[in-house]
Parts: C-alpha cells; structure tokens; sequence
C-alpha cells in the first residue's frame, strides 16, 4: 500500500515522496503535515522527524534525546509518552530504551525550565517514538495522536472489522470511481460503504477528530482553522450515490446503518438485508469490493468459496470483483481465475486482494469454445 499512499501524498501537495518499506517519507512544513493529517485515507500516523543517528547502547540514546529543545516543540504542562519499535535491535530491554528517552525528556526539561512534564501511558497528548534498528535510531514527535484510521463515525463495531485505511486502501487499489456503482455484499458494519462515501462526495476524513499537533507550541490555530474551512467547502452536496450494502445479519445491517448516520451518510448509501448468494446486481456493471469470512476470521469453508464463486459467476457477469482474503485455499475453492493478487497486511494477517473480470460461465468453457472455433 506503500506506492498508492505516495501517490496520494503528491496529490495532497506533499515533495520529496519517498515510499519506503513500511512508510512513505515525505517534505513539506508544518501546515502540510497538517492537510495530510486531515485529509489522508491510507496513511496510519504521521510523524515529524526530529532526531536519528547511531548508537551502541542505552546511554548513546539518552545522550541524543538530551541534547535536542523539548521546550522550543511543547510546554511543560503537556503530558507525554514514549514508544518504540525496534527491528533487529542489540537492546536486551526496549522497556529500559523506552525509559532512558523519558529520562532524557524530563531531565531536559529540568534543566531549561526546573519543571518536568507528566507521564500518561494512555492519552499523552504529546507522543514521541523511539525507532530502533541494528545501529541506528530514528526520533519522532507523533503529529497524529490517535492512529488517523480512527475517524470517529464508527459507533456501532461489527465482528472482523476492516481497518479505515485498508478499507479505502482496497477502494483505490480496484480503480473505482465515484460515478460507478460499487456493492459490498457482506458489509458488516459498512467500513468500505462509508469509506466510498466520503471518497465520492470529497469529505476529509479527519474532520470530525483532533490530532496531537494541537499541543504543540508551533500550532496555528488560525491557519488549522483556514484548512478546516477549506475541507468543509470543498465537501460535495449529500446525495444518494451509486453505492450498495447488505449482509445476511440483520444486525450488520443495523450496524452499518448507525454508522453512516453517524457520518451523516445514511440517505446517500442503499443497504439491504440480503444473502451474497443470492442477490441480484443493482446495476449492469460495475465494482464489488469486499471482505468474506475467511478460516481466521470467521468460520467459513471450501463450501462457502464455491457458491460464492458460481454466485458472482450467474448474478454479476459484466463486472468486477475485488475480494480480499487471508486463506491461501481462498483462490483455489473460488474456481474462479484471478487476474491479479496483491500481497497486503489486514493487521496482523497477510492477505491477498484477488481481482476478478466477472464473465458468464467458466473460464475453462470460454477457453474451450476458443479452442473449437
């Protein structure tokens, strides 16, 4: 997802777009972090790089989070916290790493103002992380707080929930656009309709939350407002869109029907109560993008993935499917012949998004009415 958030990082006005192996680097002041925090729908945090060097050891950290003006970037009386990722780091204890630049903070802070700043572990409003490798060390002040998948309409959780961002992550990555009709046919709580939604109708998605760069010194409230402003404009008029729901659970439908109202989206999305196996398609071509169960999220079976295949076979002929899966059987059992499959993390499981040009009938037939021609 690296490649498309750079894409979308360079829309937002972002330079130096650098995607990297597990982020995209990026320049720009203080304002476009802000815009790319109120606007961004793929990207998790952002993060303001303060500080990175090498080091051999827990006293080498300390002596660089020392050295660097705390009080220039936040006041005394903001709360903080520090976490940090490592990856192949000598470090015994990150826990003691973690401590050593909380030290360093506060011993800073003494120095410059005699006063240290608290600790909250739940709800700093100031963040900082600490990333490790082999020998070197990266700081960060955490400009987003809360991760900017949270966007703050998803009152009603649904079981298996997909992320925010990977949900719009799948949107982008199948190519739909707005004027075309786009179904999810096992919505659970609806994240991929809201998130096409407020594609469709140009709604930041940061609008209704705060970020932690509200804390910082170097906040501009009148320009934070101005951008505020500008998102709201440039948001479209609420209408009902060519986008459709439903689920067999009559409680996903409830959920998602909460939470796009919620977003104040309810009248623009059409949900139905309906089994995927049997609904028809609401328009004669168009994008399905969807999460099926799978083995590790919900109980499901070869039986499943084969009536789902004949199904979209005999009802959606004419359009194209994404569907995005963890089960490596998923493919196989879906008798379908994916054109392409791209490798993505759903947290902690990797997945494959399976692109499907839905034709009548199947694949071997059509080769074998070529071959008799």
């Amino acid at each position: 997802m690296e490649a498309e958030l750079a894409r979308e990082l360079a829309e937002l006005g972002a330079t130096e777009v650098a995607p990297g192996a597990s982020g995209v680097e990026f320049s720009g002041d203080l304002a476009m972090a802000w815009k790319v925090n109120l606007w961004s729908r793929l990207a998790i945090r952002v993060l303001w790089q303060v500080d990175q060097g090498s080091y051999r050891d827990e006293d080498d950290l300390y002596r660089a989070a020392h050295r660097l003006p705390w009080s220039d970037w936040f006041a005394v009386d903001r709360t903080i916290a520090i976490r940090t990722v490592a990856h192949i780091s000598p470090l015994k204890s990150l826990n003691f790493a973690t401590l050593r630049i909380k030290d360093a903070v506060c011993d800073r802070f003494r120095e410059d103002l005699e006063l240290r700043p608290n600790v909250d572990a739940r709800s700093p409003q100031i963040p900082i992380l600490l990333y490790l490798d082999r020998d070197a060390y990266t700081l960060y002040l955490d400009l987003s707080g809360e991760p900017l998948n949270r966007r703050g309409y998803r009152v009603e959780p649904s079981p298996a929930p997909l992320n925010e961002n990977l949900a719009a992550g799948l949107l982008r990555l199948s190519g739909w656009a707005p004027e075309q009709p786009l179904l999810d046919p096992m919505m659970g709580g609806g994240t991929i309709l809201l998130e096409a939604a407020m594609i469709a109708l140009n709604m930041a998605p940061g609008l209704k939350r705060h970020f932690a760069f509200e804390n910082l010194i170097g906040f501009d409230k009148v320009e934070w407002t101005r951008l505020r402003k500008d998102a709201e404009a440039a948001q479209g008029e609420k209408r009902a869109l060519p986008i459709y729901g439903c689920d067999i659970d009559p409680n996903m439908v409830r959920a998602a029907g909460l939470n796009l109202k919620e977003a104040g989206l309810l009248d623009c999305v059409t949900l139905r109560e309906g089994n995927v196996m049997e609904i028809p398609a609401p328009a004669a071509a168009g994008f399905i993008v969807s999460n099926p169960p799978y083995g590790v999220r919900l109980d499901a079976d070869a039986t499943f993935y084969a009536d789902l295949g004949s199904a979209m076979k005999q009802h959606f002929s004419g359009w194209s499917a994404y569907f995005i899966s963890a089960d490596p059987e998923f493919p196989k059992h879906m008798r379908l012949a994916a054109s392409r499959r791209i490798p993505l993390h759903n947290g902690p499981l990797d997945c494959r998004l399976y692109e499907y040009k839905l034709v009548a009938g199947t694949m071997r037939k059509q080769a074998d009415q070529q071959t008799t021609v």
